[in-house]
């Protein structure tokens, strides 16, 4: 890892803690990282074991580790990020349980067969003409039904999926190699993140172990945290397209509309850099800003700048780097079809909506007229001019 590698990308510090790096090196060492998806899987399980989760103090670094993971190969952010946000769904979870015999699982989920070894994926979609329901029986509960967008369901060990209890949907712990469990292969015939297969999969009467109580998934402090920490993939990944605008930009025979589209990227991606620093204060609690009012803003701050550095270096680069350079052809469909885990003008809505609920811009009025809070009046400040 070269010193350019060892520069954070989104945590205040000039170089990144010692426990990223290591996991940044041990991802150097895996051949067709990304493309490789069970090596990848088994590097994800590596880190979780020492990567920190959302909301624990460290979100700056653990967004540096998945920007810079996109960085390296967007498919492979997309293998760690749904690994790690398990994790500490799982963790919140047993901090609400509260204490417990020492040596005892809080959750159960050994009633499953998971342990530090396992791999963990999130699929809490629906879909039309699809429904998983839970019922719990004399023996436990299991899971009966079909549940859409799963995504690496045939090579995960784990999952926590959302079924239906009634009306109400609660959060379940899942083995997916059990046999009451069916993962579809398809279809999937995306161009982009081939090897993250995201299909259906069945469900049989599938032993399961609940995770917090009914509506506890969605109405959890940390729920907005995992779309966050999507964007800190999707800003990776661009920082990778503006390397490459970079380089152009930098030829002899570059000329003034090369260094135009750069500037433009670089200025984006700079806000989007920015937004997620200040949005890590508000996971790790030092802010008062609602977490999913400032993880909608984040969201479509992010897909913004990441798809303008994608139809900057469209227009930048031309036809040929998307057919002659597979890394750069790679990066950008899988970047492309990441991004479309952001809806665009519902989520913009959405964000509005709450805007208006909660009163518009309230909590931002300290920070663009710090004097409002400090007492000085309109006449002061014109008087200052």
């Amino acid at each position: 890892m070269n010193e350019a590698d060892a520069r954070s990308l989104i945590a205040p510090e000039e170089h990144r803690e010692e426990w990223c790096t290591r996991a940044l090196e041990d991802a150097a060492s895996i051949r067709d990282f990304g493309r490789d998806t069970p090596a990848t899987i088994e590097w994800a399980v590596r880190t979780g074991r020492y990567a920190p989760v959302a909301g624990s103090g460290n979100t700056p670094s653990l967004w540096d580790l998945l920007a810079a993971t996109a960085l390296r190969d967007v498919a492979a952010a997309r293998v760690l990020e749904p690994h790690l946000d398990a994790l500490g769904i799982l963790r919140q979870a047993e901090a609400s349980v509260g204490a417990t015999d020492a040596g005892r699982d809080p959750l159960d989920l050994d009633t499953i067969g998971a342990d530090a070894a396992s791999s963990w994926g999130v699929f809490a979609a629906e879909g039309r003409g699809m429904r998983l329901e839970a019922r719990e029986t004399a023996g436990g509960w299991n899971l009966t039904g079909t549940k859409p967008w799963c995504s690496l369901a045939s090579q995960l060990s784990h999952a926590l999926v959302t079924a239906f209890v009634g009306e109400e949907r609660r959060l379940f712990a899942v083995a997916l190699r059990a046999p009451t469990v069916r993962p579809h292969d398809g279809p999937w015939v995306a161009r982009g993140l081939p090897g993250i297969v995201s299909a259906p999969v069945d469900f049989d009467g599938a032993p399961a172990v609940p995770i917090g109580e009914a509506g506890w998934y969605l109405s959890r402090p940390g729920f907005a945290w995992g779309g966050m920490s999507v964007a800190a993939c999707w800003y990776g990944g661009a920082i990778g397209v503006l390397d490459g605008l970079r380089t152009a930009a930098s030829s002899e025979r570059a000329d003034q509309v090369a260094l135009v589209h750069l500037g433009r990227v670089d200025a984006a991606l700079w806000a989007a850099r920015a937004t997620l620093r200040e949005a890590a204060d508000v996971v790790d609690g030092r802010s008062g800003t609602p977490a999913r009012l400032v993880a909608e803003r984040v969201r479509s701050a992010v897909a913004g700048a990441a798809g303008a550095a994608l139809a900057e270096s469209d227009a930048a680069l031309g036809p040929g780097p998307l057919v002659s350079d597979d890394a750069h052809a790679r990066r950008v469909a899988d970047l492309h079809l990441y991004l479309r885990q952001h809806h665009g003008l519902r989520d913009a809505a959405r964000l509005g909506r709450m805007l208006v609920e909660h009163g518009a811009l309230r909590d931002e009025r300290a920070v663009v007229e710090p004097e409002a809070s400090a007492g000085i009046g309109k006449a002061d400040r014109e008087a200052r001019r």
